[in-house]
């Protein structure tokens, strides 16, 4: 079957240009693409995304903002510092994790972390 597509001028560059560092002709590489895409992503790849995608959940997220309002007034009792705390941790956490994964999909996928992250939509989050 052939099968042509318009798309683009940006996106025939980066294609040609991801096809040239594989090798591929660009319709060889597009067709690659289109294969996987079909079968899914790859378990592994699938399971690095949802690392990085990980966070806490809508509430947690609020009472996180909740407790660092409290803080900023100095309103904040001894619990409330050890929940802000745990938080914190759990935060800490995830973006470990979130780091590690990133650097193995960036490996898995030949590319740096920061070229990764532009890809993904990602940009660093400096309160988190």
């Amino acid at each position: 079957m052939t099968l042509t597509l318009q798309i683009a001028p940006d996106l025939e560059k980066e294609l040609r240009r991801r096809a040239a560092q594989a090798g591929l002709a660009p319709s060889a590489y597009a067709e690659r693409l289109i294969q996987n895409g079909l079968r899914g992503l790859a378990r592994p790849e699938a399971e690095l995304l949802q690392r990085i995608n990980a966070s806490l959940s809508p509430e947690a997220w609020q009472r996180y903002e909740d407790l660092l309002a409290r803080r900023r007034d100095e309103t904040l009792t001894p619990d409330e510092q050890a929940e802000l705390i745990a938080l914190s941790d759990q935060l800490e956490a995830l973006n470990v994790g979130r780091l590690e994964a990133l650097t193995e999909l960036a490996q898995l996928r030949g590319v740096s972390v920061p070229e990764l992250m532009a890809q993904l939509g990602l940009s660093p989050r400096a309160h988190a």
